[in-house]
């Protein structure tokens, strides 16, 4: 199912149960009751939490894109530095930069077609994935210069497949959920509430008021939204993030 959809399934239901909410509560309370009644005090406390949860909710949006934005940048990395090997390649012996080159291959195309799925899924890399590695690793390695040019070549590109190896590392660890649970049933327990409170200062008079609860609900659902989403720093689709591997080496896009 779409992303896009869920959340306007979601906000679609949460608005649908605020109105009804306060249809019920207006007819609960019926036409004698005066919202000027509620004390003043009590609306400076509602300021109040809905101050203090809009800046928690701002930090957990914050936190998640911070998140995502380096999980991106060290994809670019290990990308990038992959490129470097294959490209440096072109200096050896047909044999060799052939080897090399189809480690390279080999390697991408396991991460974009069935590593990055594991990965979304489940939280961890695979096992496949390091050998792929250690043979691109040992390849270089083994591929002793001949000439000035070779030389030159030889130790930036083992510096690169150092720099894949990092990014690997990295990869894994920011693989899964940012957020922790405890995190989330605050954020979640906060919406319901700061929702809530519109009862309490008796939004349910006119439909002007009606529609602004509707409007502050669709923000609010709309926001946590932001935070599921990001809170999956490599994105909850493996085309979400994969950008870096498949423009970089365009024939991993044919593989499914």
């Amino acid at each position: 199912m779409p992303e896009w959809l869920i959340m306007t399934l979601v906000m679609a239901g949460t608005c649908a149960v605020v109105v009804t909410g306060a249809v019920l509560n207006s007819r609960r309370l019926g036409e004698e009751d005066d919202p000027d009644e509620t004390p003043d005090v009590l609306d400076y406390m509602i300021m109040m939490i809905g101050v203090v949860y809009a800046i928690v909710l701002g930090l957990a949006i914050a936190g998640v894109w911070e998140a995502r934005s380096a999980a991106q940048d060290g994809v670019r990395t290990e990308a990038q530095a992959l490129h470097e090997v294959a490209e440096r390649a072109s200096v050896y012996p047909g044999p060799v930069r052939d080897r090399i080159r189809d480690d390279v291959d080999a390697y991408v195309d396991h991460v974009v077609h069935t590593e990055w799925k594991v990965m979304i899924d489940k939280g961890e890399l695979t096992d496949r994935g390091t050998e792929l590695l250690t043979t691109l690793r040992h390849d270089v390695t083994r591929a002793a210069p001949h000439s000035d040019l070779q030389s030159q070549a030889y130790q930036p590109m083992v510096d690169q497949v150092a720099a894949v190896d990092d990014a690997r590392g990295a990869r894994q660890q920011s693989a899964g959920p940012t957020m922790p649970p405890l995190v989330w049933f605050g954020l979640v327990l906060g919406a319901a509430l700061v929702i809530g409170l519109v009862f309490t200062l008796q939004i349910r008079r006119s439909p002007r008021e009606l529609m602004l609860a509707v409007m502050f609900t669709a923000l609010i659902v709309f926001l946590l939204f932001l935070v599921w989403d990001f809170d999956e720093p490599f994105g909850r689709s493996v085309g979400d993030s994969t950008t870096a591997f498949t423009d970089l080496f365009p024939s991993t896009r044919g593989g499914s």
